[in-house]
């Protein structure tokens, strides 16, 4: 397992220096921005964002498109290599703003409404039905998830709850799943048990039934359940890309 991660972690910087298109990394990128906006509404398609990390353009006979999709897939490229940077840095309050700040900063709307970009919310905000913890008791909140993730022995049930108590906790203003996902990703990869994953859309509404079940009934089973198949996918996916 840790072979595979080592390898994989080199793929990303080898070829994201060479700017190889072609590899591990591209897959990734390409195939975590499309699904993680996707599970949040972004109109793109697949082939716009291939389109948009491949050259930075969209297809030309393309006649509609979301200016704010756009921006976020771009953000979302840039997250995903600020992750990669910072793997040996300990997952930390101020990480994760910086992954909000990679994301988010590019996109004018939020700016335009006044969004907290690389801070936490100053407004309320709520998940469908759900209030969430109000802004001046975020920090205090967020401080005690990672207090207790550090304290704990990684492994996919501890990984389940840290996610659930963070979407729950919902620190940003908005791009709360997106961080937070990129933070599974991460995690994954620096800790000796766990294999990484990518949370596919067509799986949103089991992905949506986990989060629920964790808001309701304190449980995981079902987000560690879709966590253990999209883990196989994933390696499916890579093995593609290793020449033996």
């Amino acid at each position: 397992m840790n072979d595979y991660k080592k390898w994989l972690t080199e793929r990303f910087r080898i070829e994201r220096q060479r700017f190889d298109r072609s590899g591990v990394y591209a897959y990734t990128q390409r195939a975590m921005a499309y699904n993680s906006n996707k599970i949040e509404g972004s109109t793109l398609t697949p082939e716009q964002t291939a389109s948009l990390f491949d050259n930075g353009t969209l297809p030309q006979n393309d006649n509609y498109y979301r200016a704010k999709d756009v921006e976020e897939m771009n953000g979302h490229f840039l997250m995903f290599n600020c992750m990669i940077d910072t793997l040996n840095e300990p997952l930390t309050e101020n990480l994760i703003k910086r992954f909000h700040h990679e994301f988010k900063s590019g996109v004018f709307e939020d700016r335009a409404n006044g969004y907290a970009i690389g801070a936490y919310k100053e407004r309320p905000n709520m998940i469908g039905m759900y209030k969430t913890v109000l802004p001046n008791q975020v920090s205090e909140e967020m401080g005690k998830l990672l207090d207790w993730y550090e304290q704990q022995e990684k492994n996919l049930d501890v990984l389940a709850e840290f996610h659930a108590r963070y979407e729950t906790i919902h620190p940003f203003q908005d791009g709360n799943g997106r961080t937070g996902r990129m933070i599974l990703f991460r995690e994954c990869l620096i800790n000796p048990d766990l294999k990484p994953f990518i949370i596919l859309d067509v799986n949103r509404e089991k992905y949506i039934d986990g989060l629920k079940e964790y808001r309701e009934n304190q449980k995981t089973e079902k987000l560690v359940s879709l966590m253990n198949q999209e883990i196989e996918d994933y390696y499916t996916q890579c093995k593609y890309f290793v020449n033996d």
